[in-house]
């Protein structure tokens, strides 16, 4: 299974572009690395989750809509027998020198004060909850996609795309941890508007992931009213900036671009209208995009001092095509593409390069990717790259060929690890920097976790043969060889290998 020592890019190509070498992969990639990605890339649909799909995220919200609806019925029904017990139990009996009561016999009657068992406050205090054998709709919606993308990054045959996706969907960042609603949208966010663009335009990017319900529900955009359209008036509710705010400084042109908080501003006025179909819509189907002109602040915007016409719904994607073409957003895609995949600190040739081809292929994020992987500086930088949680789960999966039934493991090493799956902490996604995966309680949850991959990925794995399958014969030092050759038992081995410089870092 050892690779020519010439050969070590391919070494390169898994670990700092893919998500790890399976076995038998390196010499694979061996006789042209950069080729090796190259045809992953250009790949028509490779990004594309089709074998056994999980329910469209419409689906998926229509099925939450439906079991809250069936929830609340059930709480009301609780909550009316509750009542109807309370009204027919007979009174107490009456202690000495006291007068008894006579027993509520009729529905006309006030039931006793204060937070009871048969009140509807208690009732709403105590909702009832799923029966343990069948989780929530959007748990089973949840545990479904990341099993569908568990399994793609395990067959993906360098993982250069998956990383891709990955990046993508931790820019335009949401979080499962907001609602049921985000719970269930966030996986079919990923496939429906991550997947089928990242490697196509980043304008049609952008426009897919800011209208697509998860994101809209995630940064509040449902409840952004036009101050001057009518239901703003007459509702008191008023403009929400969180939508325009993070496109302008997350998604597109980054922090100190020029863009000022009056553009933030009326920019949210653009995008006012811009709202998810809930259950009762008469404006779309339940659970898609769905733009309320009534809501939407009516008139011209003016923003970075171009003035866009009243058009509705097209006003918000005029004010988006522009933001994506802006060379602000060509430096900050380029600044964080080369973060991520080369080194913390990029350099400012190699990002000035991407940022030009980004702008003269208006951006085409394949074109994009391709002048990554081929210029030499993408390849010479030092491994000081720390994989990330997901990373280093991953490809000690792939390295292994341990491919889980279900995602429960590869969810809790996850938790465990600090990176849950679609939970960030807010809309900037999880950290891109070495430093914030290689703290010492980072690194004792790694050790931690290694163990545990270790005692599960033993059968069939033999420590030496995984460790040249992956790391070949020139990225592991003799020190790590001799540490997984001595281990004490295939475990450890295993747990040592996972833990050695040569496989945290690429």
């Amino acid at each position: 299974m050892a690779i020519n020592p010439s050969d070590a890019a391919a070494v390169t190509a898994f670990n700092r572009f893919g998500l790890g070498a399976r076995p038998g992969d390196l010499n694979d990639a061996a006789r042209d690395p950069r080729g090796f990605l190259l045809e992953e890339l250009w790949t028509a649909n490779v990004a594309l989750i089709r074998d056994h799909a999980p329910p469209s995220g419409a689906e998926a919200l229509q099925a939450y809509y439906l079991e809250q609806q069936a929830l609340r019925a059930e709480r009301a029904k609780m909550a009316a027998a509750a009542m109807q017990t309370a009204m027919l139990a007979p009174a107490p009996p009456a202690g000495p020198g006291m007068t008894a009561a006579p027993a509520i016999r009729g529905p006309s009657a006030s039931p006793p004060p204060g937070p009871s068992a048969a009140s509807p406050a208690a009732a709403k205090a105590e909702p009832p909850k799923a029966p343990a054998s069948k989780p929530a709709v959007e748990q089973a919606q949840f545990l479904a996609e990341a099993q569908a993308r568990l399994q793609k990054q395990l067959e993906a045959r360098a993982g250069f795309v998956e990383r891709l996706v990955a990046f993508w969907s931790n820019h335009f960042a949401v979080s499962v941890a907001k609602s049921g609603e985000l719970r269930a949208a966030a996986g079919p966010f990923e496939r429906e508007a991550i997947r089928p663009h990242a490697l196509g335009k980043f304008s049609a990017l952008l426009g897919a992931a800011e209208s697509h319900p998860a994101m809209i529900l995630y940064l509040d955009n449902q409840n952004s009213i036009g101050p001057d359209a009518a239901p703003g008036k007459f509702a008191g509710r008023g403009l929400n900036e969180n939508l325009a705010r993070e496109i302008m400084e997350l998604h597109t042109l980054g922090v100190g671009s020029g863009y000022t908080q009056a553009d933030v501003a009326e920019f949210a006025r653009g995008l006012t209208g811009w709202s998810v179909a809930g259950p009762d819509s008469e404006s779309g189907a339940p659970g898609g995009f769905a733009f309320k002109p009534n809501w939407h602040e009516p008139g011209p915007r003016k923003i970075l001092g171009k003035t866009y016409a009243e058009a509705g719904v097209e006003q918000g994607r005029a004010i988006l095509d522009d933001l994506a073409r802006h060379p602000a957003t060509a430096r900050h895609i380029a600044t964080k593409l080369v973060r991520h995949f080369v080194a913390d600190d990029p350099a400012p040739d190699l990002v000035a390069m991407l940022a030009k081809r980004f702008q003269d292929s208006d951006g085409d994020l394949a074109v994009v990717a391709s002048a990554l992987v081929s210029d030499d500086r993408a390849w010479v930088a030092p491994r000081v790259k720390v994989r990330t949680p997901l990373e280093f789960v991953v490809g000690a999966a792939r390295a292994t060929g341990f491919a889980p039934h279900d995602p429960g493991f590869y969810l809790q090493a996850l938790n465990l690890l600090g990176m849950p799956l679609w939970q960030p902490s807010g809309p900037n996604g999880f950290p891109d920097m070495s430093d914030g995966w290689a703290s010492p309680e980072g690194m004792k949850a790694r050790l931690d976790i290694a163990w545990a991959m270790g005692q599960r990925m033993r059968g069939g794995a033999e420590p030496l043969a995984v460790l040249k399958s992956t790391l070949g014969e020139t990225a592991a030092s003799p020190e790590t060889v001799q540490a997984v050759s001595r281990a004490e038992s295939r475990e450890q081995a295993l747990a040592l290998l996972f833990m050695a410089p040569e496989f945290q870092r690429r």
